[in-house]
């Protein structure tokens, strides 16, 4: 059976899956409230007046996913693949969704952007990150540079971190225990810890929030063929204040620092090696929202500096400091019309160390004082919801870059949503341009770097469709194209001299992405994803052709939920160098599937859940990365205590 005939039998499941919901009723009615997004106008609105489809991972999601690191969730909706996250808990993540890499996805941490500027992609690095920390994830695939700017050009991913509790005191306390191991070992030792505390409420017109995790895993080698393990250790720190002043007036402040030590083998020589990768990362914001009457003026400012150190046999340090504000006015004229007019500003500024040859003592690289450039975006956005059905989302932004000049982007998003007996059938729209900046790295490095690159620009195509059934399913069907220009590749000049240049070459990505959900009977909840992707060669590293992540929930009763979920990943492509012939060699990575399964109960008045996973239930054993470890069966065990 050939892939196409996969993937669409996948898609006749799902369509039959749906069936089956809307004829199967449950004998008690539940009502369910409307759900909102607000990714892709920076409004709430209702999901069928988006034109965009819009994975939101809810924080009744997050409870079924306990005991999972933030990529690993987001690594199972549609059209994402995060690579690095079945390995070894220290391994590098790498972002591909359709067909981009880690420098055309922009992540958000409460609406706003967070990058790494000592980083070659420019990249927001998720092992910074605590799962326990975060209250929901909205993912919009597509250009999205209109509204978040440079690197929005594949995939903006927003985090939502956790509020104060209502309560004037509110205790959370999570704590999971597991194993880490390969499919070839079987002692399923206790190795995973992690650990995380909260202590937030409200009195009067006064929050707070006060969080800190720590998680500690070791077991498991970097290299495939290691035989000493390279352990992970994070902490992680988070305060959030805010006052309200009046009901047109509030404040929030937050502090937070997130480091990490991760050992690290030979990668070259394929060997273990005692290599260590340390990151430390610091933000300080604030966010002042003022309302009147049909609207509201918001201010994000956040201030982030990262340090990096990589201790081996070629050490280096990078320090990096990054300060965003995003100003808007958002304006709703009469619930039909809704407008953004606002401003982004971004600083960003570096510095590396390395010791050179012969040397025993670390010198400067790259200079802060060249490595630097600004940022400043004046963008607009209408969104126009009729009474007919049909809705406009549009917008264009003004990217003014201290290096290059000025460059815009735009978008045009066209819906019309059908209000049926059983729900809503919606079609959609999209053409939608994005830009990526050079980082500072490709612009200042001494040896690699180029002042005079241009930003990459990509162009994608939308057309899809979703269904709805009331309080039974949701289906959806995308299909997307996608062209890059201006692609910023490590060039070989001639004689071993590399230095990143823009490619005249054009690349291109096209695929299908389609989702079902759907209640098929009374606690017995389907959540299914497929993902179909066609690219170019020179994009094809890493990225499956076809991807499937499917789940089955079952509420056994009140406290006891039960889920069991599967994920496919098609056969792909890596590269591998050869120190004979100093040139990369590509090599085949085999298809492969993960069974996992878990379990939670509530006890104590549902104040304390306990919860378990066993993940790859049959041990399969698989390449992730070609000669790095990938992990085997394993279990953890938890308990989550709200008091």
């Amino acid at each position: 059976m050939n892939k196409a005939k996969v993937f669409c039998s996948i898609l006749g499941i799902g369509m039959l899956s749906v069936g089956f919901a809307q004829t199967k009723q449950d004998s008690v009615k539940v009502e369910q409230l409307e759900e909102v997004v607000i990714t892709d106008s920076k409004f709430q609105l209702k999901r069928e007046n988006s034109g965009k489809v819009i994975t939101k991972i809810s924080s009744k999601d997050l409870e079924k996913l306990q005991g999972q690191s933030i990529a690993e969730i987001i690594g199972r909706t549609a059209g994402v693949e995060v690579n690095g996250i079945r390995s070894n808990a220290g391994q590098n993540l790498s972002y591909f969704i359709r067909g981009g890499r880690n420098r055309q996805v922009l992540v958000l941490i409460d609406g706003i952007q967070v990058t790494d500027a000592s980083q070659i992609a420019n990249d927001y690095d998720l092992r910074l990150l605590n799962a326990d920390q975060v209250e929901s994830i909205e993912i919009l695939k597509g250009a999205s540079s209109t509204l978040y700017g440079t690197g929005a050009a594949t995939a903006v991913i927003n985090i939502k971190l956790k509020e104060a509790s209502k309560k004037a005191i509110n205790l959370n306390i999570t704590s999971t225990l597991g194993t880490n191991q390969a499919s070839d070992e079987n002692n399923y030792a206790i190795e995973d810890f992690r650990n995380s505390v909260s202590l937030n409420g409200s009195v009067g017109k006064f929050n707070y929030l006060a969080s800190f995790g720590h998680q500690f895993t070791d077991g498991l080698s970097a290299i495939a063929d290691g035989t000493e393990s390279d352990a992970f250790n994070s902490y992680n720190g988070n305060l959030k204040l805010g006052y309200k002043f009046s009901n047109a007036f509030k404040l929030s402040t937050y502090a937070s620092f997130d480091n990490y030590d991760a050992d690290f083998d030979d990668s070259f020589g394929m060997a273990d090696a005692d290599n260590v990768y340390i990151s430390k990362q610091y933000r300080l914001g604030v966010s002042p929202e003022f309302k009147y009457n049909k609207g509201s003026i918001t201010i994000n400012a956040a201030y982030s500096d990262v340090e990096r150190e990589i201790v081996s046999s070629f050490p280096s340090q990078f320090n990096a400091q990054n300060i965003v504000v995003d100003a808007f006015n958002r304006y709703n004229f009469n619930d039909k019309f809704y407008t953004v007019l606002g401003v982004n500003f971004q600083d960003n500024q570096m510095e590396s160390f390395a010791i050179p040859f012969g040397d025993t003592d670390f010198s400067q690289s790259i200079d802060p004082e060249n490595a630097q450039f600004t940022i400043t975006d004046p963008y607009v956005n209408a969104v126009y919801v009729s009474d007919f059905g049909f809705n406009v989302n549009a917008g264009a932004r003004l990217n003014n870059h201290s290096e290059y000049g000025s460059h815009l982007v735009y978008s045009l998003n066209p819906s019309y949503v059908k209000e049926t007996s059983f729900g809503y059938i919606k079609g959609l729209a999209s053409y939608s341009t994005a830009f990526i900046t050079p980082s500072l790295y490709q612009l200042f490095e001494p040896t690699y770097g180029n002042a005079d690159l241009n930003p990459e620009e990509n162009q994608t195509i939308e057309v899809g469709a979703e269904v709805s059934i009331k309080d039974k399913a949701t289906m959806s069907l995308v299909y997307f194209t996608r062209n890059e220009d201006n692609f910023i590749d490590f060039v070989d000049t001639g004689g071993f001299v590399f230095q990143y240049q823009n490619i005249d070459e054009s690349f291109s990505a096209s695929g299908l992405e389609f989702v079902a959900q759907a209640k098929l009977t009374k606690g017995l909840n389907l959540n299914l994803n497929a993902t179909y992707t066609k690219v170019d060669e020179d994009l094809s590293l890493r990225i499956p052709e076809i991807k499937v992540n499917t789940r089955l929930d079952y509420q056994l009763c009140d406290s006891t939920l039960m889920s069991l979920s599967y994920q496919y990943n098609d056969e792909r492509e890596d590269s591998v160098y050869n120190s004979t012939t100093f040139m990369n060699d590509i090599v085949n990575l085999e298809s492969y599937g993960l069974l996992d399964f878990y379990v939670s109960h509530k006890i104590l008045n549902n104040k304390m859940t306990l919860f378990a996973n066993v993940t790859n239930i049959f041990n399969e054993e698989y390449q992730e990365l070609f000669g790095f470890a990938t992990r085997g069966r394993g279990v953890n065990l938890g308990f989550r205590l709200n008091l």
